[in-house]
């Protein structure tokens, strides 16, 4: 055992910080404590020690002996090298901690080159029925049956869809827990300024394009109009009197009626619903004269007469009306077609990305499948993960320029 020091020349004190201590002769700083513990007892060496380790910084006097005059209190003092050397071993500890935490989460996310190996679910961000819902259980189906793991979709609908985005951005990015977005709820509903939880382009992994909806535009037969040419002449001739119903502020179907607007440079009026059945009804009633909506929703209006169709709002004529011409063929530019895609939540191991996208891309390819999802009205696409993003990436910019010149957005 070392000796003690010299008797007078030290006070044992008990540690509560390495800051905090001053070993002089009477001199504690605020907030220690002696210890009581006399030279001998237990513990009594490392109390010892910590005031040997701390009592060279009292200064020198010219003789080289220490000073009994105390030290004025220094806050930004140099730390001594035993203190320096133990905080960068802290240091050390907690930055290897939280490397391999790290890592470990990485290993355990990219760890699976068996996937899939459980059950895999699919959000829905809309409830049963319409195109959507129908379109994940074509899609679970095929890769249930090729992976050989259930799929199970999860319809969360509400908030115009940004509901169950925002759970999809937020689920694990382990691969067993997929999104079918949408373009309301990736692009024109953010365009629009919809308070959302998620960033439509960095929260989400893009896996693969799915479908296109191609849009009809619609209009009462009362309504003078064969064409897109002659319903903007017609707006003209009566600025403020021809109306555009849709299912809501910023939803696909409204902006397709604000792009019109503003590349026709035509005076429509637009009349908001709280949903699509509502809006189809008045215009079936003639209450408005048009509207853009997809072929699944505007099929029964058409197929009982009360309605027809003058163009399609995609930037080519489509298969199920060849006839009928697109919007972009009087206006270039235009395009109202909305889409669903595969997504993951950022961080998606790439390998399961490109799994996934791989049967995708079979299963669009395989007639019997393509033929279900166009007795629906929907037109099966393939694309590439980075084709995906890259849509988002586009559509977005494009919405949020007509919005701003439309000056419209949510307040």
């Amino acid at each position: 055992m070392p000796r003690a020091p010299a008797a007078g020349r030290f006070t044992y004190v008990r540690l509560r910080s390495w800051r905090s201590i001053s070993i002089r002769r009477g001199i504690l700083r605020p907030g220690v404590q002696p210890s009581g513990r006399p030279p001998g007892s237990p513990g009594w060496y490392s109390h010892w020690r910590i005031g040997f380790m701390r009592s060279h910084a009292a200064k020198r006097g010219p003789s080289g002996a220490r000073s009994l005059r105390p030290r004025a209190r220094n806050r930004n003092r140099t730390m001594h090298w035993r203190e320096v050397t133990m905080q960068m071993r802290l240091n050390t500890a907690n930055a290897l901690a939280l490397s391999l935490l790290t890592l470990a989460s990485a290993a355990g996310l990219a760890a699976d080159p068996d996937y899939p190996t459980r059950p895999i679910r699919i959000i829905c961000p809309y409830p049963p029925g319409g195109s959507t819902d129908p379109t994940a259980r074509q899609l679970g189906q095929w890769l249930s049956e090729k992976f050989g793991q259930p799929v199970v979709i999860d319809n969360r609908p509400g908030a115009g869809s940004t509901l169950g985005h925002a759970l999809g951005a937020q689920a694990t990015p382990d691969g067993y827990n997929l999104l079918l977005g949408t373009s309301g709820g990736l692009v024109t509903g953010p365009a629009f300024g919809t308070k959302v939880s998620y960033n439509p382009v960095k929260d989400f992994t893009a896996i693969g394009l799915a479908v296109d909806v191609p849009f009809l535009l619609i209009i009462h037969p009362a309504v003078a109009a064969k064409s897109v040419k002659e319903l903007i002449d017609l707006a003209k001739a009566q600025p403020g009197k021809i109306t555009f119903g849709s299912p809501g502020m910023g939803t696909p179907n409204h902006l397709g009626m604000e792009l019109l607007k503003s590349l026709g440079k035509a005076n429509f009026v637009h009349v908001p619903y709280k949903g699509g059945g509502p809006a189809l009804v008045d215009l079936m009633a003639g209450r408005i004269h048009a509207l853009f909506g997809g072929i699944p929703y505007a099929g029964p209006a058409l197929s009982a007469g009360k309605a027809k169709v003058i163009a399609v709002g995609h930037p080519t004529r489509t298969k199920f009306f060849p006839d009928v011409p697109a919007v972009a063929e009087t206006l270039p530019g235009f395009t109202n077609t909305t889409w669903y895609g595969l997504l993951g939540p950022v961080g998606v191991p790439k390998h399961v990305v490109n799994k996934i996208n791989a049967e995708m891309k079979v299963a669009l390819a395989n007639p019997e499948f393509r033929k279900q999802l166009e007795a629906l009205g929907l037109d099966p696409v393939y694309s590439t993960p980075q084709q995906l993003q890259d849509r988002i990436r586009s559509e977005l910019a494009r919405w949020t320029k007509v919005i701003k010149e439309a000056g419209i957005g949510a307040s």
